[in-house]
């Protein structure tokens, strides 16, 4: 059985979506119907918030639940409801007796805690999430409320001396404030209460002096806070609020809140769950959709299934042409075109889609072509040594050459050199499979250069500390140091100079291999680490070497986390740099 199209199944979906849309409108119309039943849901939680209010009121003001009973009846009584509050680990305290007929649904019950208020339902703006009534030891004593009246009505007179009207507002803890703002006051006002020693504050006094007791308080919550942060510094505001300074350090913030908590836990109720249930004859409700209602809905749910094939329609074309595209020239390529690309107009998902495939179809001729290539120069690689010695052997076996000790130097050098050719396309074969392995131990690197520079024609110079340490496979960062001078020897006339020179940088090494050579051009440098590459193409041996190996410094370097580069000025010589790390785990 064949499997549905795109078209089907973008056409399936649409009106399954227009399906969702007329289920969602029936609901809106029946929402609509049940306007008393919202209302009364709102006067639940009109009660239900009035309850939690008056709780969290009274845990803020008491040390348990003992005498909560009247509490709950007055409340109970104001909001119509039944009230339920079960402190953590005790039995519930109710409001009254479950009604005869039995209980009605209930609200969700909720955590109640003055030290964590939920603002939204308490309808409250506490930025801290601490009830204000909340005192705890910052409860001025009666001398202290009386002292601080004295020099509130002081600075008032003052105030009115200059016409300015001030009320007097109180916190919960007895300290008095004005409520006037404080950049409006007279400075001679202000000297006043710089006399009382800036006990008495404006509304937005950012800082005032504390009594004893909230000084003592003070110190209290910043012997608590070491715990948690730094050494802090708390001030009061004008409107007793605690604060600390800075105040824009979110951590020393988060610190006070928890501290606060603590401090404060020992002087309200302890956390309890409250629980609301409405009473009466109209806690529940419910509704059936008219006659006349239900048409319209038919009518509205064929119009808008109408509306939504029509649409459906016209994406599903929009997204079938392109991706016909994408089939055409997928079909193509599998038939052997590697020229073959998707083209497309559009500017949604489906020209991303297009694009990785083309992308794809670039890498993959691309690819083919490095293959070929590939292929080509290890042929013309092998065929040169492999002619010498055959030719040379099938001279000596016909008795046209004698094998003396000169002929087989050179019939052996050709061997050596097939080895090493070999060779590099064995470790770049292990390089490219993932399996090139290092054996990492410390080596010092000064010592590894000049042994390398000391196997070279003579021209090389090593210019290092005596001691450089490094971890590294010793055998493999010879064939890398190796390797790049045997590159400059080759470019490097013989009156030229060959320089290696190396050197600490933070928690790396840098190697540079640098001569007087004929140097690369600008358009070359890119491909000088590609396999078989040479920038003279008429492959002399002389000047060309296999080709591999920079290649191979490159996967030797990459392997021990480094990196390799080259800088060059045609006519005046090359430096290639090698970045290494001073230690890393090497696999």
């Amino acid at each position: 059985m064949p499997r549905p199209g795109l078209r089907t199944r973008l056409l399936a979906g649409t009106v399954l979506v227009a399906a969702g849309a007329v289920a969602a409108t029936s609901w809106l119309a029946v929402q609509g119907t049940t306007t008393s039943i919202a209302q009364q849901e709102s006067s639940v939680r009109e009660s239900y918030s009035l309850a939690y209010s008056g709780m969290v009121d009274y845990a803020a003001t008491h040390t348990d639940w003992s005498s909560v009973g009247p509490v709950l009846t007055d409340l109970a009584q104001q909001s119509g409801t039944r009230v339920v509050v079960t402190p953590v680990g005790g039995r519930p305290i109710e409001s009254s007796p479950a009604p005869a007929g039995g209980q009605q649904t209930a609200e969700p019950s909720v955590a109640l805690d003055p030290l964590a208020v939920d603002n939204t339902l308490a309808g409250s703006r506490f930025p801290n999430g601490i009830a204000p009534s909340v005192v705890g030891p910052f409860q001025l004593s009666t001398a202290e409320h009386a002292d601080l009246e004295v020099l509130v009505e002081k600075a008032v007179t003052c105030l009115q001396a200059h016409h300015l009207t001030a009320q007097i507002a109180e916190v919960p803890s007895g300290r008095p404030y004005l409520r006037i703002p404080e950049d409006r006051a007279p400075k001679d006002c202000h000297v006043v209460l710089a006399d009382s020693n800036g006990l008495v504050g404006f509304e937005d006094s950012p800082k005032i002096t504390p009594t004893r007791t909230e000084q003592a308080a003070l110190t209290q919550l910043s012997l608590s806070m070491k715990e948690c942060t730094d050494v802090v510094q708390l001030q009061l505001t004008g409107t007793g609020e605690v604060t600390t300074v800075p105040e824009d350090d979110p951590r020393q913030r988060t610190c006070l809140l928890d501290a606060r908590r603590q401090q404060l836990r020992p002087y309200v109720a302890p956390a309890a769950v409250l629980s609301v249930t409405p009473l009466g004859d109209n806690a529940q409700a419910s509704v059936s959709l008219p006659a006349a209602g239900a048409l319209r809905i038919a009518g509205v749910a064929a119009i808008v299934l109408l509306l939504t094939v029509g649409v459906a329609m016209l994406l599903a074309s929009r997204v079938i042409r392109p991706v016909h595209a994408l089939t055409e020239a997928t079909r193509r390529m599998r038939a052997g075109d590697g020229e073959a690309r998707a083209a497309t107009t559009a500017r949604w998902e489906i020209a991303e889609l297009t694009a990785a495939f083309n992308e794809m179809a670039e890498h993959v001729a691309r690819t083919d072509r490095q293959r070929k290539e590939l292929v080509s120069d290890i042929s013309h690689e092998l065929r040169t040594p492999l002619g010498t010695i055959r030719g040379w052997l099938v001279a000596a076996h016909d008795g046209l050459a004698d094998l003396d000790h000169d002929l087989v130097s050179s019939l052996l050098a050709e061997t050596v050199l097939l080895e090493h050719l070999v060779d590099d396309l064995g470790d770049l074969a292990l390089a490219d499979a993932g399996q090139l392995r290092l054996d990492p131990v410390e080596v010092n690197l000064a010592g590894l250069l000049r042994h390398v520079a000391a196997a070279g024609d003579g021209r090389v110079t090593v210019e290092a500390p005596d001691e450089l340490p490094l971890v590294a496979d010793p055998v493999r960062l010879r064939q890398v140091v190796g390797n790049l001078v045997a590159n400059a020897e080759r470019h490097t006339p013989p009156d030229g100079r060959i320089t290696v020179s190396a050197r600490r940088n933070d928690s790396w090494v840098l190697v540079d291999v640098t001569d007087t050579g004929s140097g690369i051009a600008a358009e070359d440098l890119p491909h000088v680490f590609d396999r078989f590459w040479r920038a003279e193409k008429s492959r002399s041996r002389r000047t060309g070497g296999s080709g591999l190996g920079l290649a191979i410094v490159r996967h030797l370097v990459e392997a021990h986390g480094g990196a390799v580069g080259v800088t060059s000025t045609p006519g005046v010589g090359s430096t290639f740099t090698v970045r290494l790390p001073v230690s890393k785990e090497l696999s």
